[in-house]
């Protein structure tokens, strides 16, 4: 599963950074949450459904076949949430046979015939309804809502939305839709009749063995897979979707896709094949499957999920032009589900606690897809930004990345499990090697193949390959928490002619590990391979032939750590010119960020940079200077008029015209009319901003001119000034995703955040159905991700009665459109009933 974050990354880390003091602050002492015990293990699941789309109910017959797991029983114990159960019987060959069942607080438990052992199944029949309006668990911060099968616009009465059924089985939902024992160490075969009406395509796990017409334009279309699988992992998806078909070697790779972006299908999913083969290689292991198919879900409760041959992405995924001319936003995610059809489906976290064998590992795809496809400036850059993401959420540090003491299953689905366990695993093939790494993953697959795992059967898998004991990183980095939090000091001894760099680390519980050093003797850099031990403090003897121009520690950026590091504009300037790897070039040149302008060395850093080979170093210069300081101005101005005409990425294309508009000098608005007219929605977006930097009167003839639906927070941020200022009525409806949440926006990015709350009052002041019933579905939607904070209920609460009140009085002054408001003041109130 690929996380969804939402609008304005930070706001993911504010609810975190809330719910997560105020559990450590409750007190209680915290369950050690054990793996499942097997009593029962599952063969096959055959399923046959039908839907009714005005109940949103779901009509099924169950066939489960099954076995004791060791010790004898005469009793199955199912997961059943929210259902009604009309029969439950034995099945013989056809022929059933009642038998007793209980079924209360959302378990079924039937009382077989008589006492099975080992080995000797039996096939259980069971009619019921699956009802998931009534399926009482909730969502949470990974994973939104809880309900496992979800009907789309089911009654069509929303004229903008497709009507679609999908489901979620992650965590333990499937059991919403079919009873089973949803618990991530079992897996089985299954085959699903799905009869849906026929103008509807149906997607699920496997091969479509067969498709039958069926009266009063009904088709049922039956679903195999041959392969066991996790329950969590089952999948039914139905919608009217286009199928654009591609393949890798005799393998089906399809993309199901809204009709409208079927044009765009081959921009979007086109790499997938590519990607199959790519990991296929580097694993020395082939994709598993019988096939593999894509699909898109509206309302999504997440980011996208690895059902097995049949993904889920949420609607991000779907991109016009002017967004993929950019950068496909979505592609780590396409990677990332990929990846986990070998680490999650092929072998499966035998339990919750064990969720990095899944997560950090197809976190860790998405750096090696990057590297292979794109340069591994490209691959350090996503993952310094993904690790950044861990290190400045406090509320991870105490976190083991494998830990047996979660509240809730669901808050394993983290940015320690993602992020930090990506970061872990990239330290892990540094210290190996290449060779040893990927072939120790390929043990592991092979081992497990089909089964369940857990982080000590990986810990065995390297060991066996590389002959290293490995105890000391799993202790570390998988069974304990933190990070190291390094200083250093350097002293020149003449004599000797050798500096001492010492080490410290500040956190309570020392680490040790390798690390890279560069020391700059005479402007160059020589390259220092040490290992530190775990004390609080280590010194380095090198020879030098004076005092070192600079010490650069963790120069190769593999170590995951914080480090505080103080140097002079001129010694960055060193580092950026001379280092080979991306993340201390990086690091050098975001460290002169508070002296551009004041020293000529952060300038000269400046200008190298925007000749930078990696475009997003040369955004990040670009989104460093002033043009409006003359001297700046004087020394890069030429080279950003060149780079806004001609760089072959339109992402600093666009950073460049936003770098000249500063300047508000009329010369650049031919530049910036023409830019207006661009493809790229970033150029498009910079440019407009900048045009109405220099004449206001334009905004709205020019704002109408970008389509802006399911446009990038980025995208959105950048003209979310401008459409509220001059009062852009045509993209009210699109700028919903960032003033829903204009508190917390605030608190973050106050001026942002001031916009955001302007453009939410004017929302609220104005009869616009569609732009407030997005507010409050964005909100709905973001429930689970807000947790039971008491704070953001409250804030979130006192906004939606705010509105309220405008619409109110909206209402009073205008009576004649009555029905439309009063439809949006229903949208609000039940906003406000889902936060109470």
């Amino acid at each position: 599963m690929k996380k969804a974050i939402l609008s304005i990354a930070l706001l993911g880390i504010f609810f975190s950074a809330n719910v997560s003091a105020q559990t450590e602050t409750s007190g209680r002492e915290k369950a050690y949450r054990a793996t499942h015990t097997k009593v029962t293990e599952l063969k096959h699941t055959k399923l046959k459904v039908n839907f009714d789309y005005q109940k949103e109910q779901m009509g099924g017959e169950e066939w489960l076949t099954a076995s004791p797991y060791f010790y004898p029983a005469n009793e199955l114990t199912l997961d059943a949430k929210g259902m009604l159960i009309h029969e439950v019987a034995l099945d013989n060959n056809g022929k059933r046979s009642p038998l007793k069942y209980e079924y209360k607080d959302e378990v079924l438990k039937i009382t077989l015939d008589k006492t099975y052992q080992k080995n000797q199944e039996y096939t259980v029949y069971i009619k019921y309804t699956a009802r998931p309006n009534e399926v009482k668990q909730k969502g949470s911060m990974a994973i939104n809502d809880a309900k496992g099968l979800y009907f789309i616009n089911a009654q069509g009465q929303d004229p903008d939305m497709p009507t679609q059924i999908w489901t979620q089985g992650e965590t333990e939902s499937s059991s919403a839709w079919f009873p089973t024992i949803d618990k991530p160490n079992q897996k089985t075969t299954q085959e699903i009749y799905m009869t849906v009406p026929d103008k509807y395509v149906t997607l699920s796990n496997g091969i479509l063995k067969d498709s039958q017409k069926e009266g009063n334009n009904l088709r049922t279309d039956h679903w195999v897979m041959d392969k066991r699988h996790a329950t969590y992992l089952f999948f039914m998806g139905v919608g009217e979707y286009a199928i654009v078909k591609d393949k890798w070697k005799n393998i089906p790779v399809d993309y199901y896709i809204e009709k409208a972006y079927e044009p765009y299908a081959k921009q979007i999913y086109g790499n997938t094949p590519e990607m199959i083969e790519f990991f296929s290689k580097k694993m020395d292991y082939d994709y598993p499957w019988a096939k593999y198919a894509q699909i898109s879900g509206r309302d999504y409760v997440s980011g996208a999920m690895e059902n097995t041959t049949a993904t889920l992405h949420g609607s991000d995924i779907l991109q016009k032009p002017g967004q993929l001319i950019d950068e496909n936003k979505w592609e780590d995610t396409i990677a990332h589900e990929l990846f986990h059809h070998w680490f999650g489906d092929l072998v499966t976290a035998e339990s919750w606690s064990n969720l990095t064998v899944n997560e950090s590992f197809a976190n860790y795809s998405e750096y090696l897809w990057n590297e292979y496809k794109y340069g591994k400036d490209q691959a350090d850059y996503h993952q310094m930004t993904d690790v950044n993401m861990y290190i400045h959420n406090p509320a991870d540090f105490k976190k083991n990345l494998v830990r047996f003491n979660y509240d809730s299953r669901e808050d394993v689905f983290d940015l320690v499990t993602y992020q930090k366990g990506g970061g872990i695993l990239h330290m892990l093939r540094n210290y190996l090697g290449d060779d040893a790494f990927f072939a120790g993953m390929n043990d592991y697959l092979k081992t497990n193949e089909y089964q369940n795992a857990e982080a000590h059967q990986l810990r065995l898998s390297f060991e066996k390959v590389s002959g290293k004991d490995l105890n000391w990183f799993f202790n570390q980095w998988y069974f304990g928490s933190g990070n190291p939090k390094l200083n250093y000091t350097f002293t020149f001894e003449p004599v000797k002619k050798q500096v001492a760099v010492t080490i410290n680390q500040t956190q309570d519980q020392p680490f040790e590990f390798p690390l890279a050093i560069d020391v700059y003797d005479n402007g160059k850099p020589k390259r220092y391979n040490v290992w530190v031990n775990a004390e609080a403090k280590n010194t380095f003897n090198f020879d030098v032939s004076k005092t070192p121009d600079l010490v650069n520690i963790n120069a190769d950026g593999i170590l995951l750590a914080e480090i505080t590091d103080t140097k002079t504009p001129e010694q960055n300037l060193m580092q950026f010119t001379n280092s080979k790897e991306f993340k201390s070039r990086y690091t050098a040149l975001s460290a002169i960020k508070d002296q551009v302008g004041k020293n000529p060395a952060a300038t000269k850093l400046l200008a190298a940079a925007l000749k930078d080979p990696y475009f997003r170093t040369r955004i990040k210069a670009l989104q460093l200077m002033d043009l409006s300081n003359p001297e700046q101005m004087k020394a890069l101005g030429a080279d950003v008029e060149k780079l806004a005409s001609n760089d072959p990425k339109t992402l600093v294309q666009a950073a460049a015209i936003g770098a000249l508009a500063k300047t508000k000098d009329k010369k650049y608005l031919p530049l910036f009319e023409k830019g207006v007219n661009a493809v790229s929605n970033a150029v498009k977006a910079t440019s407009l901003s900048a045009v109405v930097t220099i004449d206001p009167s334009k905004a709205n003839t020019l704002a109408d001119k970008i389509d802006l639906e399911g446009a990038s927070d980025e995208l959105l941020t950048q003209l979310l000034p401008v459409i509220v200022k001059n009062k852009v009525t045509s993209q009210m409806a699109n700028i919903t995703p960032l003033v829903a949440f204009y508190p917390f926006i605030k608190f973050q990015n106050p001026e942002l955040g001031k916009s955001a709350e302007e453009g939410y009052n004017w929302i609220m002041s104005s009869d616009n159905l569609k732009a407030t019933e997005n507010i409050t579905k964005i909100i709905s939607h973001a429930k689970g991700e807000m947790g039971d904070n008491p704070q953001v209920k409250m804030m979130i609460s006192q906004m939606l009665k705010d509105g309220l009140s405008k619409k109110m009085e909206l209402l009073r002054q205008n009576p004649q459109n009555a029905a439309s408001i009063n439809k949006q003041i229903d949208a609000i109130n039940k906003a406000i009933e889902d936060f109470k």
